[in-house]
């Protein structure tokens, strides 16, 4: 098959890599630097899997900033554009996505369009009614530095249409994967894009959780620890993903929990709006209890949420940054990856013993061993020294 793939971020990349394992990939971006490191096998985003199969696969991946020669003679045309949630609209901004699929709809009208981005409760209806047919919504489940394994052993294949050509799409999915036996759900595209949004709200739901009981123990005097060892015996639970942190954050979890909200408007309900809220209420707890040391200076170490990442976009700790400094804390960070030198009120310092010494509170929201030598110092809530 001709596939191409517009935008090279975590989802679009991965799956550009995964499907040049046995068709003809283009990977589209507008950011030139991307497309080059590409083509000279150089992820540039941090993903172990994605490196070392553009290192040691033969891929037919080609990149490009040209989305008319990706999209000529395509078989498919995959989207996977950032789609930011707008909190002036309580909705998704769409934008990128319409653009690109008005643009492809014109450039190759037959192809097929498969959207990855995540988009609002019934949009592909939406778009389907407005005249673009050839639309397949397919939700991604994927983790940040994960995101090929995550392709290559696949939890689900979620496919947003029941049809020849969605069951076509999903085996191809399938035949690019490692993991046998993937299950394969074929719904309509309006219950697709609710599996992938209740998906990360339950995942929110979570960590809120387990947030609220690291809460709870803290202004009590209780060990954390030993609570949420006690509680996630309970096989029904489990011991996974259930490490405190400053709150949730990354590409998914904080839009897609206030989608899913906006969706909710004529539908009564109460937990939806709490996790969304939980989440503000933490970052508040949180920062009350480093205030509580009276730092003059704050160090932030590392702005990304945790190992084998390089995004920090909306990392839960930005929000304990702002507050303190409303506070009028002075605020440290040392970010290897970020280099500018402010990050918005934060002055950037690129030595670490330097920032160690110029903190009277070092916060992080994942632990990590160089910071040993000044434990005393560190604020953090990671009880597992995981992500």
């Amino acid at each position: 098959m001709k596939i191409a793939v517009v935008g090279t971020g975590y989802v679009g990349l991965s799956n550009a890599v995964l499907l040049a394992q046995h068709h003809e990939v283009k990977a589209v971006d507008i950011i030139e630097d991307k497309v080059n490191k590409i083509n000279q096998k150089i992820s540039p985003i941090v993903d172990n899997e994605i490196q070392e199969y553009l290192s040691t696969k033969e891929l037919n991946l080609v990149a490009t900033t040209d989305l008319a020669k990706a999209v000529e003679g395509a078989d498919y045309v995959f989207i996977a554009t950032p789609t930011d949630y707008d909190t002036k609209t309580n909705f998704f901004n769409t934008s990128s996505v319409d653009s690109v699929i008005e643009a492809v709809t014109k450039l190759n009208p037959n192809t097929l369009i498969v959207i990855k981005s995540t988009i609002p409760v019934g949009y592909t209806q939406k778009k389907k009614e407005e005249g673009y047919e050839n639309l397949i919504f397919v939700p991604e489940f994927l983790r940040e530095g994960k995101a090929l394994y995550d392709n290559l052993y696949p939890s689900r294949i979620v496919v947003g249409e029941k049809s020849d050509r969605a069951e076509k799409l999903a085996q191809m999915l399938a035949d690019s994967a490692i993991k046998e036996d993937i299950p394969v759900l074929l719904t309509d595209s309006t219950e697709a894009e609710a599996i992938k949004l209740f998906s990360n709200t339950y995942l929110a739901t979570r960590v809120a959780f387990f947030n609220e009981l690291d809460s709870y123990a803290l202004a009590k005097g209780l060990d954390s620890a030993s609570i949420i060892n006690g509680v996630t015996l309970d096989p029904r639970i489990g011991h996974f993903y259930c490490n405190p942190s400053f709150g949730y954050g990354g590409y998914c979890l904080p839009k897609d929990t206030k989608q899913l909200l906006a969706n909710f408007k004529d539908v009564p309900e109460n937990m939806i709006r709490a996790v969304v809220e939980a989440n503000r209420t933490r970052k508040d707890y949180i920062t009350k209890l480093i205030l509580a040391r009276k730092p003059k200076a704050v160090g932030v170490y590392r702005l990304i949420m945790k190992s084998g990442s390089d995004n920090f976009r909306a990392s839960a700790i930005q929000g304990i940054m702002r507050r303190l400094s409303e506070n009028g804390v002075k605020i440290y960070l040392f970010e290897p990856t970020y280099k500018e030198d402010k990050f918005f009120t934060a002055e950037v310092i690129t030595d670490f013993e330097e920032f160690c010494k110029n903190s009277d509170v070092i916060v992080t929201n994942r632990w990590n061993d160089c910071l040993e030598a000044v434990k005393d110092k560190v604020f953090t809530r990671d009880l597992y020294g995981n992500n």
